[in-house]
This record gives structure tokens, sequence and C-alpha cells, in this order.
């Protein structure tokens, strides 16, 4: 799918050009592309960057003047745009077309580039616009699209001092329409999935109009794609928003409305809103008692996990609907949600996770409930989730609080409280009764919140300290805080955070 093209733009924002958001690929990251990846994901790749970050693909002469087996123009630049995406998406930014990379390049999401900044804010010089919807191409009633379309702009005025006025008949600051295919704007929809949506900034003529493709399945409830979701995110663009790469926020590119998640403006996004247009009067009694949600920090020094668990060669950290991946390889450890790796399958707010590797599986706990997830098929277990009774619990236990896998061993220590009970994965039973944490592991305080094996040691998480110990020893030889897990490196907004703790 194409995005918003710059020159459409340039034809209302004269002399602005788009800067890169992020660092190229470090030299010391592992690259394995002598022949390159197989010709159509290479193609599939060069549009999807094309589109989205500013990709330029070398001329076919210059092509066929590269050393031969050796795509040139793969390893070089197309590399580097491929781990600036990854960046973008909290993803290991190896450069390489990995399956999970082609997966995120393949999820529904928006039309704009991820990389277009400009050198002046983008806006709106007055707080009343005027609304128009030009048709209603849609399997929605217009009524119910008229609502949705209120709801959405209402979600940004109560939190920026803006007002905004539908108009019937009389010409508008912004037209709302449905679309199929090209539809002469330089931006042609690609039919159903790909391209949702997308919007132009601020200005004179197309200026803040926002495109909906006519060919997706929208609904207003769970089913097919949300259209309140997409149209929050667009009417941000039309305000003069760029794309953001927090996954918590509704600026972020790609789908990512789960139907068990209230949709509301993150902390990102209200911070950048206001600081283009003010704040709204409502905004103090609208959200005193309950702020906008920040994306979990992970220099925030009151940070706790959920969960932790190794997957293969990384070990990843869970909190509410995100995770931090972390690799040996990878120079830094990036934020991503949970649905980037387990769409629609698996629940926020977990409670323990583990890779059961002689299984090739990892098993997701909350509440009295458990999923299995298949690494070798990609999908979960059928007849998921069911009750943790299966393991062999007594009906009192509820909950799980963490899961200690040992690989080499094949059991698994389960923490319930303040105690804890050794599984047994190849008989699948529960070996006697359970021990009191304090005895097995002498200095780990209860109840904790997450434990992992790994590179020796077994590392405890209780509220916002980490403790590594020995097991050999059995003692714990070193405490800290759980940022180190996560090589925090100081902001301006984890500052701020840190002031207003």
């Amino acid at each position: 799918m194409k995005m918003l093209w710059l020159s459409l733009l340039t034809l209302m924002m004269p002399g602005q050009t788009p800067v890169a958001a992020f660092p190229l690929r470090s030299p010391d990251l592992p690259l394995h592309h002598d022949a390159g990846p197989p010709e159509a994901e290479q193609k599939f790749a060069e549009e999807y960057l094309q589109h989205f970050y500013g990709y330029k693909p070398k001329s076919q002469r210059q092509k066929r003047t590269a050393v031969r087996g050796v795509d040139a123009d793969w390893t070089t630049e197309l590399c580097d745009k491929v781990q600036e995406m990854q960046r973008f998406f909290g993803l290991p930014p190896t450069g390489e077309l990995t399956n999970e990379t082609l997966a995120v390049m393949r999820r529904p999401r928006c039309g704009l580039s991820d990389v277009e900044r400009f050198e002046e804010t983008i806006r709106w010089k007055k707080k009343t616009l005027s609304y128009r919807i030009a048709g209603y191409n849609s399997p929605i009633s217009a009524s119910k699209v008229h609502r949705v379309f209120r709801a959405a702009w209402r979600i940004w005025s109560n939190v920026a001092p803006m007002k905004f006025h539908k108009r019937s008949r009389k010409e508008a600051d912004i037209v709302i329409s449905f679309h199929n295919g090209d539809h002469q704007d330089g931006s042609p929809f690609d039919g159903k999935g790909g391209i949702l949506a997308h919007a132009f900034l601020p200005g004179f003529g197309i200026g803040g109009d926002v495109h909906f493709d006519a060919d997706e399945e929208w609904s207003v409830n769970s089913t097919g794609f949300n259209l309140l979701a997409v149209a929050v995110h667009e009417f941000g663009h039309a305000l003069g928003l760029p794309h953001s790469s927090d996954p918590g926020a509704i600026m972020y590119p790609a789908y990512n409305f789960a139907p068990t998640h209230e949709l509301q403006l993150s902390f990102r996004d209200v911070k950048d809103v206001q600081h283009m247009y003010g704040i709204s009067p409502y905004f103090a009694s609208l959200f005193s008692k309950r702020p906008p949600p920040r994306t979990p920090d992970k220099c925030d020094p009151d940070l706790s996990f959920d969960a932790v668990t190794e997957l293969q060669q990384e070990v990843l950290f869970f909190k509410d609907r995100f995770m931090w991946r972390k690799h040996p390889k990878f120079e830094e450890t990036g934020i991503t949600l949970i649905s980037s790796l387990w769409p629609d399958s698996v629940p926020p707010y977990l409670d323990a996770v583990y890779e059961n590797v002689g299984g090739n599986v990892i098993v997701f706990f909350k509440g009295h409930q458990y999923w299995i997830w298949t690494l070798r098929q990609l999908k979960l277990e059928e007849g998921f989730p069911r009750n943790i009774s299966d393991f062999g619990f007594p009906s009192r236990i509820k909950s799980v609080d963490a899961a200690l896998h040992f690989r080499k061993d094949r059991y698994t220590v389960f923490f319930t409280g303040h105690v804890c009970w050794r599984y047994n994965e190849l008989q699948k039973t529960i070996g006697g009764s359970p021990k009191l944490i304090a005895e097995l592991w002498p200095g780990i305080p209860t109840p904790i919140d997450a434990a992992v094996f790994y590179e020796g040691f077994v590392h405890f998480f209780k509220g916002n300290v980490h403790y590594k110990y020995d097991p050999n020893a059995k003692r714990v030889v070193s405490t800290g805080p759980v940022n180190d897990q996560l090589d925090c490196k100081r902001t301006e907004d984890n500052e701020i955070l840190s002031e207003r703790k």
C-alpha cells in the first residue's frame, strides 16, 4: 500500500523534508545475506520500505552491476531500512527479513509514512473546525458512522481546546469519505487488509481530509476492523500528529485495537496534541482520578514485571499489554505489544509465563486459566484456555505468581504465595506437597512477581527489585533495580516520570 507521498504534502508545505527517525545498523550485528532473501519477500519488503520508510531502490542498471551472486542493494541501504523499521516496531534490530519482521509488515495499518518529520509543526491556526462526511460507502449505517465520528472527535476535544462541528452541505475544513482502490489522491487503497485508511496533515484543499478504505470489513464492535479505533488515529493526523513509535499510543501506525482493551489516548498522545494546541478546560476534571495511561518505561524507578521468561535466545519481560525483548547480540532492549507476537490469543496482564523447550511450547497463565502456544506451528493449541487445575493444583489455588522452568532437568517450579510446587514436565504431575519458598530459596522474599533461569542463575523479581540467585550455592549473590535488566538510558520523558512519582 502506498503512503501519502511527500510530493502531495509539499503542495501545502513547501520546503519541508523528511528525516530518518532512528540510527543505522550497528556493524556488530550479524548479517547473513550472501544471496539475499527470496525474491518475492524482497520485493514485498522493498515496496513496504519505499512507501513507509523513504527507501529509494537503485536503478536496474546499478543492480546489474552488483557483484554476481550478491545483491549489493540488499546488503546496504535495504538492510539499513529494515533495521530502521524493526527499531520503530520494537523488533530485534537485525536488519534481516525474518518471518516476524515480514509478519509485522503485513499487519493492517495506516497509510502514512512512519518517518516523515517536518521542520515546523503543522497545525490548524484555529480552535474550531468543521467536518463533512462525503458519502457513506460503508456497510455501517449512516447514523452509526455519524455517531462513531462524533465520538472520535470528542476523544481529542476532551484533552485539547478544540471544537468540531459537523456540516451537511457547506464546505468544511475536513472532508471524511470512504473510497475503493485508486481514488485520485496519489495513494490508492489496496483492497481488504493492508492499509485501512489515511489522512492529510492540516492545510488548504485536501489538507486535513480523511479517507477510509471502503473494501474493509468495518464494524462498531469486535468483528472486522473497529471504525472508532481507526477514526481516532486518522483524526490525529488531521490535527497534525505524526506516527508514534510508542506501541501504547493511538498514533502507533499498526492497527492494534483489542476488544478487551478500552480505547483511549495514551500519555504520549495527550502530551503531543496538547503541545500543539494547549490543554482542554475539561481535561483536569475528566482525568483527575484516571490520568491517560502511560506505556511502561524501562527507566521508571518503580517498574515491576508481571512475568519473565526465556524464549529461545531472548528473555521477555511482561508488563500490562507490553513486553521488552532482550537478546545478548542486540544493542538495546525494545518494548512492543504482547499482541505483536501473539495476536488475538494471549491476554494482557499475565501472571506467569514459561517456555517448555522439550515440548516446544510456551505457556501463559492469568488467573485460574492458562494458554499453550505451540512454537512449531506458531498458533494457540485448540481447546484453550483451560483451568490450571490440569497441572494438579488443589482447588484452593486460584492463580500462579511465577513459573520457573529448568530446561536441562525438564521440570518447572510454580510459585503461589509463600510456597512453591515442582512439576515434572515428562510425567505431567506435581511431585508431592508444596515447599516453603523460604526453605528452598533462602533470601528470596514472598510472594514473588516473576522468575526465570538464564546464564546459570535464577533471577527473581519482586516489586522494583531484582534478585540474582546462585542455585548451587543456594544464596542471593546480588540485588538491584529491575531497570538494570532492560539497559535503561535516561530520556526527557522518564526524567519527567521520575519527578512526578
